[in-house]
């Protein structure tokens, strides 16, 4: 058994060589799935919607976490060292903790600049770019709102733009990709037409927030974002400020104070116990290893909680 064992390994090796120097390719072993390393969960997900079964997504964060407080921790950077392609919000929302990543695990082709590198602020209409760049004014963005996420019209820009990157970095699945592209827009336009006609309802309507991070959906929707509870961009509310807000609410019918789920609540809470406005945790971003439908969810329950509390129900 021994011997024919043997000479069964020395012929395949015979075979391999003769192979080689006759300059005929060998077949490769299957290929692995094509990594994306994303920033925050709405990424991640957003890429398993146009990947399939092709891509294995990672997200960086959860909903629990503020995405522009982050640790560049040693996971991450072991992480970020298998990407074949970095899906992050960008206009400086990662700022804090991304370069780091970059420097220390990153791979050439997915380096700024590269096919594997997608920033989404870079390909949709940003909002409120500061005219004036000053650490007096808070923890504002030179780049603008990075929360572009929350407008599902921006989704669909995005969407395409990763299809084109996976297709260039995993060509062999091209047609898979499309047809999973082509699949998810037509989907998600159906769903956006069905959105609008239910937010001209909201149009106008007053809310208050925490911080700007729903600007984007606001304004989609229309909404009148009247105040933050901070003082100014990550600075937390003050009595004085709160005091202002509150005469401020009695005459501006506000029908909603807004936070994302890691905002303290203590703001929201005190403002809501003075003058009895309803305070809405709205989800802001999908689980970390959300599935099929899990933005499309994401936005169903926002414009519920906002259709819910427009009613005062």
């Amino acid at each position: 058994m021994v011997r024919i064992r043997s000479r069964s390994i020395m012929k395949r090796a015979s075979i391999i060589l003769l192979l080689l120097a006759w300059g005929v390719a060998l077949p490769s072993p299957a290929s692995a799935d094509l990594n994306v390393f994303a920033c925050e969960p709405e990424w991640a997900t957003l890429a398993r919607e146009v990947g399939g079964e092709k891509v294995n997504a990672y997200s960086a964060t959860h909903a629990q976490q503020d995405p522009h407080h982050i640790r560049a921790k040693p996971s991450l950077i072991a992480r970020i060292r298998r990407a074949d392609l970095v899906f992050c919000s960008g206009a400086d929302l990662e700022v804090g903790w991304l370069p780091l990543l970059m420097q220390r695990g990153a791979r050439a082709g997915v380096q700024p600049g590269t096919t594997g590198y997608i920033m989404a602020a870079e390909h949709v209409p940003v909002l409120e770019k500061p005219t004036v760049i000053d650490r007096s004014l808070g923890d504002i963005h030179p780049g603008g709102n990075p929360h572009v996420h929350l407008n599902p019209e921006n989704i669909m820009i995005i969407a395409s733009v990763l299809g084109k990157r996976m297709i260039a970095i995993d060509p062999e699945n091209a047609a898979y990709y499309r047809k999973r592209l082509a699949a998810f827009n037509a989907s998600w336009r159906r769903a956006i037409e069905d959105w609008d006609n239910r937010v001209t309802k909201l149009a106008g309507m007053p809310v208050i927030v925490h911080h700007k991070s729903f600007s984007y959906l606001f304004d989609w929707m229309g909404l009148n974002q009247i105040a933050t509870l901070e003082v100014k961009p990550g600075i937390p509310p003050t009595a004085s400020h709160l005091n202002g807000l509150l005469r401020k609410v009695r005459s501006s019918n506000v029908r909603a104070i807004v936070r994302a789920p890691y905002d303290p609540s203590d703001g929201s809470n005190w403002l809501s116990s003075k003058t009895g406005i309803r305070q809405i945790e709205l989800p802001y971003t999908v689980k970390r290893n959300a599935g099929p439908g899990a933005l499309f969810n994401l936005f169903e329950r926002t414009i519920e909680l906002l259709e819910g509390a427009n009613a005062g129900s």
